[in-house]
């Protein structure tokens, strides 16, 4: 099986709404429809997480997280169809959706055990994925892989995430870093806030861009080592307010679209 259908004892309990889990709710549904109008979808497939803040998080035993309902498209995603589960990937309110297990696996595992990691985010993109590929990784001789040198963390690919015993292997590769490269996977970023790990998600990806058609263009010409220090310093996911601003700006456009993911 590859996904948890919702456990009908765990649902039956009625557990309300704070206005902290409908703030996150609006605006993890926003940063779905923002990668659809980006373009990084993979059908019904991939996950955003975030961890419902308050007191409801107090311990590892009471972790809640926000995550699709496995079967709509980025774009269908509202408020409202958000799934919310526990650590063990149970439904906390009846849904008639049910969630993937390879995005459970994988984003419990962060949730669980990185405090700042408040949101986690997956994609399959074209380039992302070929990067992935790629023996050496992620080259840093781009404007934008600069910004993430020696930021970067890298995981074996073990086939489907769906196994739990991968979960600590998974956290091993990761330590601190908040940019992951899933080998022959995909790209993966998290951090303490939307914002935050949207941005760091959004360079990994243009790297992984721009990369890919400089590599078919010619031969690339080096950085010189040492400007990275300061492109990371410097760069757009070092900095809060960037964050914020670049996400606020990106939703507006959303709202302007369509705005039917805050219902």
């Amino acid at each position: 099986m590859t996904i948890y259908m919702q456990g009908a004892a765990r649902a039956a309990k009625e557990v309300p709404i704070t206005d902290a889990e409908r703030k996150a709710r609006i605006e993890l549904a926003a940063c779905y429809r923002i990668f659809d109008m980006l373009g990084w979808v993979e059908m019904i497939f991939n996950h955003i997480t975030v961890r419902v803040p308050g007191p409801a998080v107090a311990g590892p035993d009471s972790l809640r997280f926000l995550i699709n309902p496995f079967g709509l498209h980025y774009r269908e995603i509202t408020a409202s169809s958000l799934v919310l589960i526990d650590i063990d990937g149970n439904p906390v309110r009846e849904t008639k959706w049910p969630v993937n297990r390879a995005g459970f696996v994988i984003h419990s595992a962060l949730h669980g055990a990185i405090g700042e990691a408040h949101c986690v985010m997956h994609t399959h993109t074209t380039s992302g994925v070929a990067v992935a590929c790629l023996e050496e990784g992620l080259s840093p001789h781009n404007f934008y892989g600069a910004m993430l040198h020696g930021q970067v963390a890298y995981h074996e690919f073990e086939g489907i995430t769906v196994n739990p015993g991968e979960k600590e292997r998974l956290l091993r590769s990761i330590g601190n870093k908040r940019a992951v490269i899933l080998r022959n996977h995909g790209l993966l970023a998290w951090g303490p806030s939307v914002p935050e790990a949207f941005l760091t998600l959004w360079s990994l990806q243009r790297a992984c861009d721009v990369q890919i058609a400089a590599s078919a263009a010619g031969k690339v010409h080096p950085i010189n080592p040492e400007v990275f220090p300061q492109a990371v310093r410097e760069g757009g996911p070092a900095e809060k307010r960037t964050c914020e601003d670049a996400f606020a700006a990106l939703q507006r456009m959303v709202d302007a679209r369509d705005p039917s993911y805050r219902d």
